[in-house]
């Protein structure tokens, strides 16, 4: 979807960001896909299409974007159940990972997984995992792997701001500190694990400092802006695959909806205003209008791109809609190994 409409743009660049049109372009474009599918994910959950949990990446789609466009496709991503944004921006199919929701055999785990576990091996988009935290040690391994096969790759090993306060985060950073392991983690703190904010879980609110007990390097970046996410996430994946060195990033962001759909999107942690004066800071409205300043776009571009996103949406939930249901004797498959 947006290789189609990056290739509807001049390859110019832009006058300040030092970016070719295209590719910005079609950062908007993915920007736009996750928010529309996650919206559409919400409206299929409350009419009961969509079961079990539900997280919703709606406000931090300036985070899976720039961090998946500063790596290549041969590189990895691993996270936690917030997974559908990471997934779209990894290359996932929108049809496969609304099928996925709704249960179905033609989504990415079979519909065995549903939306806290996508997968896709060819994409090197290796989950989705719902046990907080245990994506960081398993990224750290397979950054082990990428160092003793001796290859040029990174993972990016996403988590939110509760998992680090779960052993398993400092267990991982540990030994990708200690063996120098290709590998940029990423916490994407929204502010809020559940419904607990960060200055009642954590006794250190600024996050990026539980890197320093390993000597790791870390940055802050400010998640609601996409180019940023991009230039830092490149600067720590080109360090990891030149020279080995495993970085860690606080990614401030924040998410517009509640922690799951089992949780109102306000709820009883945090205000009504305070929603709305962040969405101040919304990712696609600030990048959007970037673009307009830059004179790369006018209202025309983001009407096409709204018809473009919303026909991509619409095709991936009557292909769900039309996709079978897993067969029982699929009840076996994938749970033991011969």
């Amino acid at each position: 979807m947006t290789k189609t409409a990056a290739a509807q743009a001049p390859a110019s660049a832009s006058k300040t960001l030092g970016l070719p049109k295209d590719t910005l372009l079609a950062w908007y474009d993915d920007m736009l896909l996750v928010r529309r599918f996650e919206e559409k994910a919400a409206q299929l959950y409350g009419m009961g299409k969509i079961g079990g949990f539900c997280h919703l990446y709606n406000g931090q789609e300036a985070v899976c974007t720039g961090a998946v466009a500063a790596i290549t496709p041969d590189d990895y991503v691993i996270t936690a159940y917030r997974d559908h944004g990471l997934a779209l921006s990894k290359g996932l199919d929108p049809k496969k990972c609304m099928a996925e929701l709704l249960g179905k055999h033609t989504g990415t785990t079979k519909g065995k997984g549903g939306s806290m576990h996508y997968f896709d091996r060819e994409k090197n988009f290796l989950g989705g995992h719902a046990i907080v935290g245990s994506q960081v040690p398993l990224g750290a391994g397979v950054a082990f792997a990428i160092k003793y096969r001796k290859e040029r790759k990174v993972i990016l090993t996403f988590m939110g701001d509760g998992a680090t306060n779960i052993g398993s985060f400092f267990e991982g950073i540990n030994l990708a500190g200690l063996w120098q392991l290709p590998v940029v983690f990423l916490i994407e703190n929204n502010r809020y694990s559940m419904g607990t904010s960060v200055q009642r879980s954590s006794p250190v609110e600024d996050l990026y400092k539980k890197a320093l007990a390993v000597d790791m390097r870390w940055d802050i970046v400010d998640g609601m802006n996409v180019v940023e996410v991009y230039k830092k996430v490149k600067q720590a994946a080109d360090l990891a695959k030149l020279e080995s060195r495993p970085s860690l990033l606080e990614v401030r962001t924040y998410r517009y909806r509640g922690h799951s759909m089992s949780d109102p999107i306000h709820g009883h942690y945090r205000t009504k205003e305070e929603v709305e004066e962040l969405k101040k800071q919304d990712p696609l409205l600030l990048f959007g209008s970037l673009l307009q300043e830059e004179g790369l776009v006018t209202q025309e571009y983001f009407d096409s791109a709204e018809k473009r996103v919303k026909k991509v949406v619409e095709e991936a939930v009557e292909f769900a809609e039309n996709s079978p249901e897993p067969p029982l004797d699929e009840l076996w498959n994938d749970v033991y190994m011969p």
